[in-house]
């Protein structure tokens, strides 16, 4: 079985990053996206084969999405000698990082991994939660932000931590999240059997 990785957001601001993959390969056009927004100095290859290994040496994070065994051993390689961060999508062996489901509202981020075993539930569970994470929980969170910040200012020396804290509580009670999974009937029928 493989070990579960081991969860973790970056702070790409101002980091070279590559994307490899087609010009129009989905996944490689979201992924581009999805590191512009974090401040990431993104350079898109759309044919490895022009990619030199020099070129490697002082990126932070290459994405690499052909599903190419080659390539991917390649980059591994290159990954082990330059010291970046790689992840083959759907080939988790390959790299030291697995892309989570992102479901966003605002700033709040929820990240969910399967460790590239079971993709398409960690895509179901990401457009259930952000079909809740709407307009009105991103507002929500804005608020709790806004109290936040001004309760630091009134109370900002460290003696007044669990004041600071004690008010975070108090903002947040009464905010909740119920959740509830279905399972196809082929795995039902085997569970029951069970």
């Amino acid at each position: 079985m493989l070990r579960p990785f081991f969860p973790v957001s970056l702070n790409l601001a101002g980091r070279a990053c590559i994307v490899i993959g087609a010009p129009d390969d989905r996944e490689a056009i979201e992924k581009s996206a999805a590191l512009d927004e974090a401040g990431a100095v993104v350079r898109r290859v759309h044919d490895p084969r022009e990619l030199r290994d020099e070129e490697l040496d002082g990126v932070f994070f290459v994405i690499s999405t052909p599903q190419d065994g080659e390539l991917s051993a390649r980059l591994r390689r290159l990954a082990d000698r330059y010291r970046f961060l790689l992840c083959c999508i759907d080939q988790p062996t390959y790299g030291f990082v697995a892309m989570a489901a992102i479901a966003k509202a605002g700033p709040v981020r929820i990240a969910i991994s399967t460790t590239g075993l079971a993709p398409r539930v960690g895509k179901a569970l990401k457009n259930a939660l952000q079909r809740v994470m709407d307009a009105k929980f991103a507002r929500f969170i804005e608020h709790l932000a806004v109290a936040r910040a001004r309760t630091k200012a009134a109370h900002p020396g460290p003696e007044e931590s669990q004041v600071r804290r004690d008010a975070m509580i108090e903002a947040a009670r009464g905010f909740g999240a119920e959740v509830r999974f279905t399972y196809p009937d082929w795995f039902e029928r085997s569970d029951a059997e069970r």
